[in-house]
């Protein structure tokens, strides 16, 4: 059954429904406060500066009198000054209607066009010299010459590309220097050569007892005695000396202290070319011939 029509309180409390329909054919142009609308109401009323076309842009008053001559194929030497000025004053009514401040430059042309236009109309008499009158037109002539000038001028420069004029582009030269950076000694490293050097230094064992005097200084003097001539020596073979002499492993130990003495005093370097490759020593300094 269909529900019965709602009455009394309900009927007023109930929401209204919009019966017009959203679209009639598909032809709704708009809708105005939530109504479709299907047709350009005809009280519509347009503000008449809602829209503005400007269909020429003139950058002063030169220019606009350049285009009116210009676009009419005047002669700018003998300028017809009566249709110039006439369609000279209905674009600056039009200016003035819209923009009073823009039209106060173009008003001040305006009166010179109607003085040049009143004194063509006047006889013309010869000066008291004999010499002949000057055109009126003349000085706004030279005043349009030479605005053409400069606006071609501009022009051909506006064309000249803007790379170099407007804008430069950046040049860099890269100075790249590659260095080989060599890796960093660990105290890691330098254990496992001594221990290396110690496990050889065990095989010189001997049974033989005896007590000697051992002093770092004389080992110091002796390292750097044999460094002196050469540029560098292998870590083990500044030990291989020794051992082949059959040194014991206490020798060994003083001549390892007198190279941690001069690295410490930086008379000596210890650099190693590659990761896991053998150290070298080397003189941190250069002796004089």
């Amino acid at each position: 059954m269909p529900p019965e029509p709602a009455t009394g309180l309900d009927a007023l409390m109930a929401p209204a429904v919009d019966s017009t329909p959203d679209v009639v054919d598909h032809v709704a142009l708009a809708r105005l406060y939530g109504e479709p609308l299907f047709a350009i109401p005809q009280d519509l009323y347009i503000p008449p500066d809602a829209l503005e076309v400007f269909l020429e842009a003139f950058e002063g008053p030169l220019d606009l009198l350049l285009y009116l001559i210009r676009k009419q194929n005047f002669n700018v030497l003998d300028i017809p000054m009566a249709e110039v000025t006439a369609q000279y004053l209905s674009y600056v009514e039009q200016v003035r209607r819209t923009n009073l401040e823009l039209a106060g430059e173009y008003l001040l042309m305006a009166a010179l066009l109607i003085e040049i236009k009143s004194r063509m109309l006047l006889p013309v008499r010869q000066s008291d010299t004999g010499e002949e009158v000057e055109d009126p037109r003349a000085e706004l002539v030279r005043r349009l010459l030479e605005y053409e000038r400069m606006k071609l001028a501009a022009q051909r420069l506006d064309a000249l590309p803007r790379v170099g004029r407007d804008f430069q582009l950046p040049h860099a030269q890269a100075d790249l220097a590659v260095e080989a950076l060599l890796p960093e000694i660990s105290p890691i490293d330098l254990r496992d050569a001594w221990n290396a050097i110690l496990q050889r230094a065990r095989l010189n064992a001997s049974h033989r007892i005896t007590r000697e005097q051992l002093s770092v200084r004389d080992h110091m003097s002796h390292i750097l005695r044999r460094l002196s001539d050469v540029r560098f020596m292998e870590f083990t073979e500044l030990f291989m000396e020794r051992i082949r002499m059959g040194e014991p492993a206490a020798i060994i130990v003083v001549h390892f202290l007198a190279l941690l003495e001069l690295t410490r005093e930086s008379l000596l370097e210890i650099t190693q070319a590659a990761p896991y490759a053998p150290l070298y020593v080397r003189l941190s300094y250069t002796r004089s011939a």
